[in-house]
């Protein structure tokens, strides 16, 4: 089997979150992403979904045993994305509802940087490269 695309040479995220429905729908409005698949518990749960934020996929699912949600004793995962217009989507992310932790700012590394959290407790960097 070849591994897929989507999957090569990089470092997959893996959130766990309360509420994967209401997740992906705040992903869509906030990051413009694209659902992938999903794939849903007898119980109504997201057991398992992949969504397309900027050609970056992201795994998450509706936390529970063994993995807890942030604020539930489990982690807080911080994902890194390089977009095409930082301010634009740092708007656009905002008006669904991220908090802004820090405005767009140009970075002495070469890059315009903001960092959110969404609602459901995970940090968003950024980064739209200065040319």
């Amino acid at each position: 089997m070849e591994i897929p695309e989507r999957y090569k040479y990089a470092v997959i995220p893996h959130v766990m979150v309360d509420g994967a429905a209401e997740a992906i729908a705040f992903y869509v409005a906030a990051f413009g992403a694209q659902e992938l698949m999903r794939l849903d518990g007898e119980d109504g749960r997201i057991v398992h979904a992949e969504i397309s934020v900027h050609g970056s996929t992201l795994m998450l699912g509706d936390a529970g045993a063994p993995f807890a949600a942030p604020g539930a004793g489990g982690p807080c995962v911080a994902l890194h994305v390089y977009v095409p217009d930082v301010d634009a989507l740092t708007g656009r992310a905002v008006t669904a509802g991220a908090e802004l932790l820090a405005p767009p700012a140009d970075m002495f590394y070469g890059a315009r940087q903001s960092t959110l959290r969404d609602p459901f407790g995970h940090v968003w960097i950024l980064l739209t490269p200065l040319t």
